[in-house]
């Protein structure tokens, strides 16, 4: 059972990122603001949800939320800032999109960058214990899924529709045969020296 929030009285934004392990494509993040009183059955950690729970709850969350936003950082300011930095700034530009300013960030792991001078905490494993965590996770999750599966169109080989850019079998063999494209993070070290890019 989710905390519907860590301080009653305090207006939360949870904070959560999708696809920072990815080797190719944006990390999103998202920030969301619950009523106090939200619930639903199926809300997790959006990685425990299949992905059909996780479609199902995403047009509920955007419905029932007080305000969401979501944003990304793409594999060009993945390399030059590092995968860390890229995350922490999609959960800022996240912040930034939101129709009203939370008092208290509840943030998913065991880091962030202070944003303004909004208080935050920092949760381990905060998707599978606060509501407002679990949304986010589920919104960068799915926002993030449907950005991969347009890539997969212009670069259906590496078989992100599926993998949705993570070192599966399948991406791994299609990058030792054709080498990498534009959408790859070069900075994750992921290509042979012998594998050109294209």
């Amino acid at each position: 059972m989710l905390e519907p929030y860590l301080y009653k009285t305090k207006v939360e934004a949870g904070l959560d990122e999708a696809g920072r392990g990815c080797y190719a494509g944006p990390v999103f993040a998202a920030a969301v603001i619950l009523p106090k009183k939200f619930h639903h059955p199926l809300l997790n950690d959006s990685k425990q949800l299949s992905e059909k729970e996780r479609d199902l709850l995403r047009p509920v969350i955007e419905k029932e939320s007080i305000h969401f936003a979501v944003a990304s950082v793409d594999n060009d300011e993945i390399d030059s800032i590092n995968i860390l930095q890229a995350s922490f700034k999609a959960m800022h530009l996240a912040l930034d999109k939101l129709m009203a300013v939370p008092q208290l960030l509840l943030v998913d792991g065991n880091r962030f960058k202070p944003y303004r001078d909004i208080p935050h905490r920092c949760l381990i494993q905060g998707d599978g214990r606060y509501a407002s965590i679990a949304a986010a996770s589920v919104l960068a999750k799915t926002y993030r899924d449907e950005h991969m599966l347009q890539l997969h169109k212009e670069f259906s080989h590496y078989g992100w529709d599926t993998n949705k850019g993570y070192g599966t079998a399948v991406h791994r063999k299609a990058i030792e045969e054709t080498g990498i494209c534009k959408y790859h993070r070069r900075s994750f070290n992921i290509l042979n020296p012998q594998i050109g890019l294209f």
